[in-house]
């Protein structure tokens, strides 16, 4: 496996591999991996040639009340886990590389990132599609993998990628759950038994609005009332956002459409963030 620091070095290999014809996977992460991005790199494998994982903790991502600081971080583990899952490259700049002194360009999708995240984060996918463009550009992927955790940001990247002419392809994976149903995110580790027992409500949740669907209900009214239930009946969970909306528009539905409706949930768990969502 290749660990590439330098923007020079990953444009010089992305050449040089499109030159020799072989089709490039990116799977762009912030570092401290866990089994979400290891479905994501095995996926990957099986789609294209070449691997590419990138590791940067994106300050842009970052709201004024978010401390990038606090971002874990594990680099050595995740170097481990790219190799271990059969990624071939890994690019993992200095911010200077990705942004250096003087640094004033951006890219903002203003549509399909407005609604769910965007609401309470309203720089957070300016940061994401920025930081893409730059990865599209320097490693020129054939194709590009997401979670399913993460379909609004899926879903804001390939509205950039086809407003903008990148010929790249998104590929969404389903989430990735821990034994206990938990969807795998990089704040699982630091979980107390009891935090992790009141975040479980969100899957607990989805769960039983998807059951509703499958019996009939196709009033998301219904659903999101059941689904704010569950959660209320946890005190430390605090809910930001419950909704249905098209999983790949974004755009809010008022009635159950099989296979395209996505019931979607962002909530605090004392201080931690979550996000979690299911295809009904």
């Amino acid at each position: 496996m290749q660990k590439i620091a330098t923007v020079a070095e990953m444009r010089s290999l992305a050449a040089k591999l499109k030159t020799e014809g072989q089709t490039i996977a990116l799977v762009a992460t912030q570092g401290a991996l866990h089994g979400g991005q290891a479905a994501l790199i095995r996926a990957a494998t099986l789609k294209a040639d070449i691997v590419v994982v990138s590791i940067f903790v994106n300050p842009l991502q970052f709201g004024p009340n978010e401390v990038i600081a606090n971002y874990p971080r594990s680099f050595e583990a995740d170097l481990a886990l790219c190799a271990e899952c059969r990624a071939q490259v890994v690019f993992a700049p200095s911010s200077e590389e990705m942004y250096p002194r003087g640094y004033s360009t951006y890219v903002s999708e203003e549509g399909t990132g407005k609604p769910l995240c965007g609401l309470s984060r309203p720089t957070h996918f300016r940061g994401v599609t920025t930081m893409m463009v730059k990865l599209f550009n320097l490693i020129r992927p054939d194709f590009a993998f997401f979670g399913q955790k993460t379909a609004q940001r899926a879903a804001v990247v390939r509205k950039m990628a086809a407003d903008l002419h990148f010929e790249v392809e998104i590929v969404l994976v389903p989430t990735v759950r821990e034994p206990d149903g938990l969807a795998a995110g990089v704040r699982n580790r630091d979980f107390t038994a009891s935090q992790r027992s009141e975040a479980l409500s969100l899957h607990a949740a989805l769960k039983r609005a998807k059951q509703m669907a499958d019996n009939g209900v196709r009033s998301p009214d219904r659903l999101i009332a059941e689904a704010t239930h569950i959660l209320s009946q946890h005190r430390r969970v605090r809910v930001i956002y419950i909704t249905l909306v098209d999983r790949r528009t974004l755009e809010p539905m008022r009635e159950i459409v099989p296979d395209h409706s996505l019931l979607a949930i962002a909530a605090w768990v004392d201080e931690v963030r979550l996000i979690d969502n299911i295809v009904l």
